[in-house]
């Protein structure tokens, strides 16, 4: 009796949508290659802050169940040595007044704070605990953790779908802002944001103040021994190089509502560009050419916040286009 052939998956993209997709698709059985232009330590996704918070975005309830499932593997991954991921408490406030946030059931000890605790100007605030994540260490441990799996990556351009079509091979579009040239999304547009990484004076809690789509953005996000100061939000805005006049006014804003800040040295600036749109897109596309398609991208600043719910569906549409058409 001959066995059925193995099934086999391309990702194009190494972000973290990519690297989770990869590792689900693993997880499940495929035989799966990582496609991408940038190691995952040179992606947006590296330069992220990063911590759990989904922004509001459009697409009904699925952002909300992917956040969710994404929270719990996050919380998991927290309590493991060497992942980057760590439940740290803070506070999120505003400076005006504000109803709590959607998921504030979902996370841990959450709580209005006393007017006392908030920094000056701030009239709304909530203390809670969720996971924070240093970036370029989680993503070499998904790295590794994809590799050790039996995952591939292949260093190269995709020039398009075409090119990758390959007999009973399952393509996975992770390109975030990428998918704007690969497949012709203009609804994919870039929110550009700068991250300063300062040593840290001894912050154990975090700060973000919840600003919407203000270009100048402000959080204090501790990993260990550094600590992520920002932010901005500069949609349109596809310059990738760190400003330094722009450090300098995230240093003033953080500083400003963390004063233990004050003096601490730079070690680093980071640039990326949020790949925004109007909603996720998540599904499954029959591509001229190309065959079918699943299409995981446009996550704006939520990528880090929705990777893993996001990932679990891709690998639900991958079986399902299987079983509904024998060659891929």
């Amino acid at each position: 009796m001959t066995s059925a052939p193995p099934r086999r998956a391309t990702v194009i993209g190494s972000g973290i949508i990519g690297l989770t997709s990869a590792i689900c698709l693993t997880d499940a059985g495929f035989q799966v290659t990582i496609v991408t232009a940038s190691m995952p330590g040179d992606t947006t996704s590296a330069a992220a802050g990063a911590i759990w918070g989904p922004y509001e975005t459009g697409g009904g309830h699925r952002p909300t169940l992917w956040a969710r499932q994404t929270l719990s593997e996050l919380i998991d991954l927290a309590a493991l040595p060497g992942t980057g991921v760590y439940l740290v408490p803070g506070i999120q406030a505003s400076e005006s007044e504000t109803p709590q946030p959607s998921w504030s059931s979902d996370v841990e000890s959450f709580e209005t704070c006393p007017a006392e605790e908030l920094p000056p100007s701030y009239r709304t605030g909530w203390h809670f605990s969720v996971p924070i994540i240093d970036m370029p260490r989680h993503l070499a441990s998904l790295v590794d953790r994809f590799r050790s799996g039996g995952g591939r990556i292949e260093m190269r351009d995709v020039k398009g779908l075409r090119s990758e079509r390959r007999d009973g091979l399952l393509l996975v579009n992770c390109t975030g802002i990428g998918a704007r040239e690969l497949v012709g999304d203009s609804s994919v547009s870039p929110a550009r944001g700068q991250v300063v990484v300062v040593e840290n004076p001894g912050i154990e809690e975090f700060f973000v103040a919840k600003r919407g789509d203000n270009p100048e953005q402000l959080y204090v996000l501790p990993h260990g021994d550094t600590v992520s100061l920002g932010g901005t939000f500069e949609f349109g805005n596809w310059n990738a190089t760190p400003d330094p006049e722009v450090a300098r006014g995230i240093i003033d804003r953080c500083t400003a509502v963390c004063p233990g800040l004050q003096g601490a040295a730079v070690v680093g600036h980071r640039v990326g560009l949020r790949p925004c749109r109007p909603a996720v897109r998540l599904e499954v596309s029959d591509e001229p050419g190309a065959g079918l398609v699943i299409h995981n991208y446009g996550h704006g600043g939520s990528g880090v916040s929705m990777a893993w719910g996001c990932a679990r569906e891709t690998v639900d549409l991958a079986l399902r286009a299987i079983g509904t058409r024998e060659v891929l």
